[in-house]
This record gives structure tokens, C-alpha cells and sequence, in this order.
């Protein structure tokens, strides 16, 4: 086993796993391990796009006509942040507010031409340097990401197996 550079221990291919608790702390340290090196990478992609990582979300999560309030459910934050968002990516723009045709109080975000190919740049660049773009096949991917909406999708424990589960790590 040898160390990644990102902190964590990485098995070459075919080396014994361990069980139960040896094997949930490998997990939680590569599970680590990779947020680390996407949140490395999606800073240096923002970096190269000259805007705030967040800035960076907000690109991939605007498709088509967005209002901000679902802007900051799709990103995960709060709607009172998307305000600086939405000033930024239209300061850089890449985007610009515009009153909802339904209710006029409601400010929808929309790509401009320019958003739209900055987009699609940044699209490439993380089809490009995503671990499991490069490093899996279409089939692992597709493990992957069932094995993701699994976890992502299953009830949390109770509480009591919650306290069993943590004392095995």
C-alpha cells in the first residue's frame, strides 16, 4: 500500500482489503482522500476560469432559465448567497438576472452566449481531470454511480446503530 500524495493509503490493484472497522477507516480516508483532490481541482479549474469555485458550481448547475431560490437548493446553499453568485457570474458575464414572467418579485438567472461557452469549456475540463472520468470505464462509472445513489439514497440508521456503527470506526 502507498500513499497517494492526497494523505490517503491507495491498495494496488489485487492487494487484500481489510473488514469491518479496518475497512470503514479506509473508506472514510479515501472517501477524504478524493474530496480533497476534487475540491484541489475544481480550484485550480476556477482558478483558470478566473471566478470563485462557487461561481464555478453555479456555471454547471444553471441550465436554462433558473430562478435564484432554485439555484441555491441545486447548489446546496443558501438563497442569500446566490446573490453575490449571481453578481459575480454577471460582473464576468457569464450570466444576467431577469424578472420571472410568472411573478416579476422573482429574479430567474440565465447563461449569456458567452456563460453557455464557458460552460461547455468547463464541462470539458472536468470530463478531462475527474478521477472517474479518466481513471474508470463506462461500466466501472455506472457502478459508481450506483453505488453513490445507493448510499445517497438510503435511510439514515436510527440512533442507537448509529452509536454500534461509530464505535466500530
Amino acid at each position: 500500500m502507498e500513499e497517494n500524495g492526497l494523505g490517503a493509503n491507495v491498495r494496488e490493484p489485487g492487494e487484500a482489503r481489510a473488514g469491518g472497522p479496518e475497512l470503514n477507516r479506509e473508506i472514510l480516508d479515501a472517501f477524504g482522500a478524493l474530496v480533497r483532490q476534487l475540491a484541489a481541482t475544481g480550484q485550480s479549474i476556477a482558478t483558470s476560469f478566473r471566478v470563485a469555485p462557487s461561481d464555478l458550481l453555479a456555471l454547471v448547475k444553471l441550465d436554462g432559465v433558473v430562478t435564484m431560490k432554485e439555484l441555491a437548493h441545486r447548489m446546496g446553499c443558501d438563497a442569500s448567497f446566490i446573490t453575490a453568485v449571481a453578481d459575480a457570474l454577471e460582473r464576468h458575464g457569464l450570466a444576467k438576472r431577469e424578472p420571472s414572467q410568472r411573478d416579476r418579485r422573482v429574479k430567474n438567472l440565465v447563461l449569456t452566449p458567452d456563460g453557455l461557452t464557458a460552460k461547455e469549456r468547463l464541462m470539458r475540463e472536468l470530463a478531462e481531470r475527474m478521477p472517474w472520468c479518466y481513471a474508470l470505464d463506462d461500466a466501472e462509472r455506472q457502478c459508481l454511480l450506483g453505488l453513490l445513489n445507493k448510499m445517497l439514497n438510503s435511510p439514515p440508521p436510527s440512533a442507537e446503530s448509529a452509536r454500534e456503527t461509530a464505535s466500530d470506526l
